[in-house]
């Protein structure tokens, strides 16, 4: 006759003991490990701290309250303005050439992914030697390069270049057309907003359409002229908020437009040539990760070569591109620290000047690695979201 007592000398005797158990001990190694860390952080700062403390520095962070005593080209920000200011505007140049460079970089480096894997010998051989030449040349190189022998060499002002009568070219930079925008600007900002979150709802309208219906949904085409009308409505119901500028010459002077410094646009062009090679390669191997039975499918099912990509290939290779994806653009972020070579005012260039105005080295550095580590938590919280929303759903 079976019973359902428990002997409590069996299980007493099958229960390891505490010193035994892998999990006590993963959690005691896991602790000791942060114990250890933290021990030698704190050993590091408290040796810093007291060799400042015996050399006379001061071990706060008030100077970033007193006058920068330099000025920043193109920012308006003279002598007068605090450390902390100048920080400031180096950051806003740090994230203004980070972000282009991911935009920028992100298109070459799709389309030369693309092209490598055409069949065209003379666009796949081309794409092969682009990637093979800037991925094995340091970026700093390459930016010092663009810099002394591209911008300026551009030539002075009497031989400056008009193409096509919209942009100025010069060894001052490039100007380039801009916007004005009206004091009802804003609002045309919040139109423009509702034109999208339109066009967004328009397109899944269509999708869902296609799959009750049958009827191509062309929901691209349908959000884009969505947005497209509410954006023009609105533009003349406000009157005309923005304008364009082109820039132009009056004397010596360039009126108009937005000018770009020879520093920037060395810097920016060569985080886009450097960076887009390796996203290429990223491109061009996340593509081939689709198995050919997939695309083979799609074929048999009659859907466009569009379609394939749109529907079959892409959403599968975003899935594997998105991590790599992410470490470049970490790369472009943190490699915006290479202008220091050609004097361009982001945030490492303002470190080292407030440093070489006597501001304190160890803090001016730490809150340098803080902002890096900010903005680089920031684009690895985005691609991690990205990351997660492209997931496979698992059962």
């Amino acid at each position: 006759m079976q019973t359902n007592e428990r002997v409590p000398e069996l299980e007493a005797a099958g229960k390891p003991s505490w010193f035994r158990d892998i999990r006590v001990l993963r959690a005691i190694a896991q602790v000791g490990i942060v114990v250890a860390v933290v021990a030698v952080v704190a050993f590091f700062i408290g040796n810093m701290v007291t060799n400042m403390r015996r050399q006379g520095i001061n071990i706060g962070f008030d100077y970033l309250s007193q006058p920068a005593e330099f000025s920043i080209p193109g920012s308006g920000f003279d002598r007068t303005g605090t450390r902390l200011e100048a920080i400031l505007v180096g950051v806003g140049n740090t994230i203004r050439v980070a972000i282009l460079g991911i935009v920028f970089a992100t298109i070459l480096g799709g389309l030369l992914g693309m092209a490598r894997l055409s069949k065209n010998w003379l666009v796949s051989t081309g794409a092969r030697l682009y990637v093979e030449f800037f991925r094995n040349i340091p970026l700093l190189v390459i930016i010092i390069f663009a810099y002394l022998v591209v911008f300026l060499r551009l030539g002075p002002i009497e031989d400056a270049r008009e193409p096509l009568g919209l942009a100025i070219v010069y060894v001052r930079g490039l100007f380039l057309p801009w916007y004005e925008s009206e004091s009802n600007f804003g609002l045309y900002v919040l139109i423009l907003v509702i034109g999208m979150i339109a066009g967004v709802l328009a397109g899944r309208w269509r999708q869902q359409s296609h799959d009750r219906t049958g009827v191509p949904a062309r929901s691209l085409l349908w959000g884009a002229s969505a947005f497209g009308v509410i954006a023009i409505v609105g533009y003349f119901a406000l009157g005309g908020p923005v304008s364009i500028t082109v820039p132009a010459f009056e004397g010596k002077l360039v009126v108009g437009g937005i000018r770009i410094s020879p520093e920037y646009a060395a810097l920016l062009v060569s985080l886009v040539l450097y960076t887009a090679s390796h996203i290429g390669e990223i491109t061009r191997a996340s593509i081939q990760s689709v198995s050919k039975g997939q695309q083979e499918a799609a074929t048999a099912i009659a859907l466009s070569p569009l379609q394939r990509i749109r529907y079959v290939i892409m959403p599968q290779a975003l899935r594997v591109a998105i991590p790599p994806l992410a470490n470049q653009y970490l790369s472009i972020t943190k490699n915006s620290s290479l202008a220091v070579a050609v004097s361009y005012f982001e945030v490492t260039k303002i470190t080292n000047d407030i440093i070489g105005n006597g501001g304190p080295a160890p803090q001016a550095y730490v809150l340098l690695m803080f902002i890096y580590l900010i903005l680089s938590l920031m684009i690895a919280a985005l691609t991690n979201f990205m990351n997660r929303r492209l997931a496979l759903v698992e059962r």
